[in-house]
């Protein structure tokens, strides 16, 4: 009956009565025939003894035959149920309140192990993550043995998108260990629910510390017939200092030039962080040191100055002591130090000398000049600015090849001739997704606006004057009105630019609206428009970010070098070696890692033995807010989706998982009653037995 019972439920009246987890625990019931045999063979056997005086006898007790053989087998009784319920309880007996899925489909059930860096923080039961190990394994154990179980982590490894056995399922978790990738509740669920297809019984269990950054504030999105369970692990509230963020103010990197690194240090406890050390090392160095106090729940900047490296990639490292979470202490960078700039200069007949001499005054610029008539578009993808400055009649093609060039992260410096008729440039304006020419004003104006926050004026000036002295214009080119992004530099009475910023995938579009033209005014020999040009050139070209974030960034641009799927270069970090996919869109061309990058650390991009970049991951800061979400706001996330909250603190997880089975579980109930006849037993055996008798004498 009772295997019948295991095998197929619906079959027995009794299976519809109850059920059992471990149903092979039921053989042991062969145990309750042990009393009745030790009961069989206890019969005693009265001896007949002659005595020759009864004098002898000082005491015989008189029993009762009827009592004796009622208390045997109440005892006998006792013992039998006492096996049986003990039995029951291993057994694990429940009672279904719902309907249950078949023997041969079983129940998926998807278990999510928070293994971010947030979970390596410690409580009276040791380590978050090695609680939710167990917690784990114990939510398989209450499952059949034929039900299926998916282990999930933040990884979102292809080899947790699958179903295992409950024996894979423990190996698997014992493998678990903290990662760098971080998760959004939502993101989990989905994953989750990604391995459910075809499945009609199916449950979810997340196990977490369930930080704020992690759930969100937005009700979660579970499909129909999906159940499923918050396992809340008890952390305790700890304060962190963490590196937030990091950049410069520089557009570009030279050999021994002065260096300023802008660092963020964010607290995110509830009390003020005194005397932080900050230490900032380049390539191993140590180059400057500070200390920092950062107010409660803020955050301060400050900036590190050191003498210019040498040409090459360099590779920065910031520094904090916090403790006693650490993870988020170090802070890595990389940027390139240029031995020089390369420039292509496209010349008019009348474009003027003045660009050229300001780029012949600074030996940082390599540059090279053509004429509009001798342009060859293949040499675009070596220079990261190209100067067209005065070209009379500017063709579509050119525009294309410009249009990609800008898009792969070059810059384009436009100077219109001055006796071009707007027509003529407008088909060339549009080519390049710009706004074209309405006509020429010939009039003669000033520049009465400087946008002294862009970065074309970064480090121009040490303070403004107040009546300063600004270009005059004696001829300019009015602009179509449009709804396309722009960033006027400078502008003209009417709010009507005079120098603009045009961004363009990864590069930009400089498009200045005044001739080169001598008689058009001494725009370009204003001490505001020179050193202006000056950072235009500076800023141009490959700028990859400062870092990168692990599990967020998966995409990296790729260095300006001609780069084919056969001899594709590899990114190195230690022993880990990633051969990243090469993918060219609209002129832009990325090196695509999914998720290889791992661990913090810095990866170099070599091609053979060249090195062609270096990139530096950092772990992401939303680990860092040790914030985490209310038993309410979980019970809001959760109850529209039948998705339960079980906190380890106060909830029992056993009860939790029978609540997700619909089912009532009466194991307890047996240990109890198991318990209760052996109390029986003893009370029968010590009591009974001497009131039942009498003495004589």
């Amino acid at each position: 009956m009772f295997r019948e019972c295991a095998i197929n439920p619906e079959k027995s009246y009794l299976c519809f009565l109850m059920n059992f987890l471990y149903p092979g625990f039921l053989f042991a019931l062969f145990a309750a025939a042990i009393p009745v045999i030790i009961h069989l063979f206890n019969f005693r056997k009265f001896k007949k003894v002659n005595f020759s005086n009864v004098a002898f006898i000082r005491e015989i007790e008189e029993r009762n035959a009827s009592r004796e053989k009622l208390k045997n087998l109440l005892v006998l009784a006792a013992r039998i149920l006492s096996i049986v319920f003990l039995v029951l309880a291993f057994a694990r007996p429940f009672i279904n309140s719902g309907q249950s899925p078949g023997p041969d489909e079983g129940i998926s059930v998807s278990i999510y192990i928070d293994n971010s860096y947030s979970m390596d923080a410690v409580n009276k039961d040791g380590s978050l993550l090695d609680e939710a190990k167990r917690r784990a394994k114990e939510i398989a154990a209450s499952y059949n043995l034929n039900d299926r179980f998916q282990l999930l982590t933040n990884d979102f490894e292809g080899a947790h998108q699958r179903l295992l056995s409950r024996e894979a399922f423990i190996s698997a978790v014992d493998e678990v260990k903290i990662s760098a990738a971080g998760r959004t509740l939502q993101q989990v669920l989905n994953r989750q629910q990604a391995v459910f297809s075809g499945r009609a019984a199916r449950q979810l269990y997340i196990l977490s510390d369930f930080q704020q950054t992690f759930t969100g504030t937005k009700p979660m999105q579970t499909e129909a017939g999906t159940r499923g369970a918050f396992v809340k692990l008890q952390a305790n509230p700890q304060p962190n200092v963490a590196i937030d963020s990091v950049w410069t103010e520089v557009p570009v990197h030279r050999p021994a030039a002065a260096e300023m690194i802008i660092v963020r240090v964010r607290n995110y406890g509830t009390r003020n962080a005194d005397h932080v050390p900050l230490r900032l090392l380049l390539n191993g160095t140590q180059k400057a040191v500070s200390s920092l106090t950062v107010p409660a729940e803020k955050s301060i900047t400050d900036t590190l100055s050191f003498s210019g490296p040498g040409a090459g990639w360099q590779r920065g490292e910031l520094i904090i002591k916090d403790f006693p979470i650490t993870f988020d202490d170090r802070f890595l960078f990389t940027f390139e130090v240029k031995s020089g700039q390369s420039v292509l200069q496209i010349q008019g007949r009348n474009a003027g000398s003045q660009i050229s001499a300001l780029l012949a005054a600074e030996p940082f610029f390599k540059t090279a000049e053509v004429s509009e008539a001798a342009i060859n578009v293949a040499d675009f993808n070596i220079y990261s600015l190209v100067v067209l400055n005065g070209v009379q009649q500017p063709s579509d093609g050119l525009a294309i090849r410009l249009r990609d060039f800008v898009a792969q992260g070059g810059s384009l410096l436009l100077i219109p001739a001055a006796d071009a008729a707007p027509q003529t440039y407008n088909g060339f304006l549009r080519a390049l997704k710009l706004p074209g020419f309405l006509s020429v004003d010939t009039s003669s104006t000033r520049v009465t606006a400087i946008n002294l926050r862009h970065p074309l004026f970064s480090n121009v000036f040490d303070a403004v004057p107040r009546n300063m002295s600004l270009p005059e214009i004696k001829g300019f080119f009015q602009l179509e009105n449009t709804r396309m992004a722009r960033e006027d530099v400078l502008t003209m009475p009417g709010n009507r630019p005079a120098f603009s910023v045009f961004p363009q995938g990864s590069g930009r579009v400089y498009l200045s609206l005044v001739s080169p033209d001598p008689k058009a005014g001494d725009f370009y020999r204003h001490p505001v428009v020179v050193p202006m040009l000056l950072n235009t050139a500076l800023a141009a070209g490959h700028r990859p970010a400062l870092y990168y974030t692990l599990g967020r960034d998966a995409t990296l641009p790729a260095p300006p070098v001609t780069l084919s799927e056969k001899n594709m270069p590899k990114l190195v970090s230690g022993t880990t070696k990633i051969l990243p996919e090469l993918q060219r869109q609209a002129g832009h061309t990325s090196l695509y890692i999914a998720d290889q990058a791992r661990k913090q650390d810095f990866y170099t991009l070599r091609r053979n033995t060249e090195t062609l970049a270096a990139y530096a991951f950092n772990t992401g800061r939303n680990e860092s807010d040790m914030r985490y979400a209310d038993n309410e706001t979980l019970r809001r996330l959760g109850n529209n989706n039948k998705i339960q909250l079980i906190d380890m603190r106060n909830d029992s997880l056993s009860a939790g998982i029978a609540d997700q089975n619909n089912r009532t579980e009466l194991w307890k109930l047996c240990l109890i009653l198991a318990l209760a006849f052996i109390a029986a037993e003893i009370v029968l055996i010590r009591f009974l037995n001497h009131s039942g008798n009498k003495k004589a004498s």
